[in-house]
């Protein structure tokens, strides 16, 4: 696995198959199935998810290049854990980011 963030909530980590040049999976710590599962309890999850993202977006240099967040439901979501895909088609040049999850 190559681990790219770890918060106390979540694991960043690239894509084993990826579909995307730039395919990051971001996996919250706590078991929950589906989007749906996740309620207020989970707002420490979902902080991290957000400054997690913005952290890779800026170091992966993916703002000008185009990225999506994905999270997939229902038939769609192979895997019986929610989690979300950050993909882009391209990377931009690397940028340091001192402190950054």
């Amino acid at each position: 696995m190559d681990k790219l963030a770890e918060t106390g909530t979540l694991l960043a980590f690239r894509h084993p198959q990826p579909a995307y040049p730039v395919h990051i999976l971001l996996v919250p710590k706590r078991t929950r199935a589906t989007l749906a599962d996740l309620s207020a309890d989970d707002a420490d999850f979902l902080v991290d998810l957000l400054e997690t993202t913005q952290a890779l977006v800026t170091r992966f240099g993916l703002a000008r290049q185009g990225y999506r967040l994905i999270v997939n439901g229902g038939p769609f979501q192979e895997v019986a854990q929610v989690h979300f895909h950050l993909v882009s088609e391209s990377q931009g040049p690397p940028v340091e980011v001192s402190g950054s999850p």
